[in-house]
């Protein structure tokens, strides 16, 4: 068995995109992930490195040939079907028990309402390519502090709306109109409908609530709580869910297997999610 040891250099990229200065490529087991004129990016680096590590390991097993090669080889259709097929008899994932979706339901009521809904209206604080972050959240935290005093006058949400927000809605003072889960980012159907011990509900959210599109300041003017989906309705949902994430969970545990046992150079993968092969 080979130890896994990591030599990320610099950035972690395989060449310094700051330096423009080549580095030695990244390798598992001593095959390179990529010619030294490139710089995969570090989400292509790992997925070249983990479909390397399921090559070599069909190859171990005798599925698919073995060949010298210096640089680690395309997988065909042909090949990634092997690999697949490899992979779905190595990864046992048990399905889950009545009892355990049952479980899951008491313990996760507010992931099973339906028709509930909020009259929202919102301030946009977008991160985009460039944008000073931290100078972002400054100014959207100054804003939040504003409409939280509790001499700010009703007007000044649709005010600064009108004046900061990145989104469309700014123009009619952020109101978004009455949104249900399915119509959110999310991060924000999470934070409006699925906490289990909100701590908020009308009025100005008390923090900034984080989605993949920026920073947000939130203010439900009216809600309906909708009616909780009985068991049988929602059942084979739960289950289908719940077998999904044990899959991943057993997939996880698989390449973290073939990791340890690899020569792994250039790359840190010790604690990046495990991809399927595509």
């Amino acid at each position: 068995m080979k130890p896994h040891t990591s030599t990320v250099t610099g950035c972690g990229h395989a060449a310094c995109a700051c330096t423009g200065e080549p580095t030695a490529p990244a390798r598992i087991n001593g095959v390179a992930l990529h010619r030294a004129d490139e710089r995969p990016s570090a989400d292509a680096l790992r997925e070249r490195a983990y479909a390397e590590l399921l090559r070599q390991e069909a190859v171990r097993a005798g599925l698919l040939p073995a060949f010298d090669t210096a640089l680690a080889p395309e997988l065909g259709a042909a090949e990634r079907a092997v690999i697949e097929a490899m992979v779905e008899r190595a990864v046992a994932s048990p399905q889950p028990t009545p009892q355990e979706v049952q479980r899951y339901y008491e313990a996760n009521p507010q992931q099973f309402m339906q028709g509930q809904a909020v009259h929202l209206r919102h301030i946009l604080f977008a991160v985009t390519p460039g944008v000073n972050v931290h100078a972002l959240t400054v100014r959207a935290e100054q804003a939040l502090l504003e409409l939280l005093g509790k001499d700010a006058p009703a007007q000044r949400f649709a005010e600064l709306a009108a004046e900061l927000s990145n989104c469309p809605s700014g123009a009619q003072g952020g109101d978004l109109g009455w949104v249900a889960p399915e119509d959110c980012a999310p991060e924000l159907a999470n934070e409006l409908f699925q906490q289990k011990h909100a701590q908020w509900g009308l009025g100005v959210h008390p923090r900034l609530v984080h989605t993949r599109y920026g920073f947000h300041i939130i203010e439900v003017l009216e809600r309906r709580k909708g009616k909780l989906a009985s068991f049988d309705q929602v059942r084979e949902s739960i289950a289908a869910q719940l077998a999904l994430q044990s899959r991943a969970r057993a997939l996880h545990q698989y390449m973290l297997l073939l990791v340890g046992q690899a020569e792994v150079e250039g790359i840190d993968l010790g604690a990046a999610q495990t991809p399927l092969v595509q």
